[in-house]
């Protein structure tokens, strides 16, 4: 399997208040391989979406995250966990910039159990605060639920933010 992608962003989200607690900047990933029908995302399952990651707009994802109204940093899709050529550099810029001053969560289709299994990907559960993990069900879809669309989908707090 290829986690790394092909190092795109579809979009970059600021002072959003759906994804996670408090006003956060969401980062949105191109590509995923999950492919679920219903997909809110489905607009960027294709890894070649969006712009090409780069230095410059990693530095401006963390001028916005740079400010005192700013809870910190979501992560989606796509499938972040597909494209760990954008989410490695920019999990481990945001920690050595903001420390555990702000957090991290991350929307995810593999199940945390898999994740901690998979030596490319067990590093992003050291890193963040918030998993969502799950693929979305469309049959199993709650338009009440917070942070997740349907009942499968868990909300792991892994830090004490």
């Amino acid at each position: 399997m290829n986690y790394e992608g092909q190092g795109r962003i579809a979009k970059v989200m600021n002072c959003v208040v759906t994804d996670g607690t408090g006003m956060r900047v969401s980062v949105y990933v191109s590509g995923c391989q999950f492919h679920c029908p219903g997909c809110f995302n489905a607009s960027i399952w294709s890894f070649n979406n969006g712009t090409l990651y780069t230095e410059q707009q990693l530095e401006n994802i963390l001028a916005l995250i740079d400010k005192p109204y700013i809870s910190g940093l979501s992560i989606l899709g796509g499938e972040p966990l597909q494209n760990l050529a954008v989410i490695r550099p920019l999990i481990t810029t945001f920690r050595q910039r903001f420390g555990t001053t702000k957090d991290i969560w991350v929307w995810s289709g593999y199940m945390k159990e898999y994740i901690e299994h998979t030596p490319e990907l067990s590093f992003i559960l050291n890193n963040i605060d918030v998993l969502v993990d799950g693929p979305f069900v469309q049959s199993l879809y709650k338009p009440d639920l917070k942070f997740r669309g349907s009942i499968n989908q868990r909300i792991h707090y892994l830090s004490h933010i």
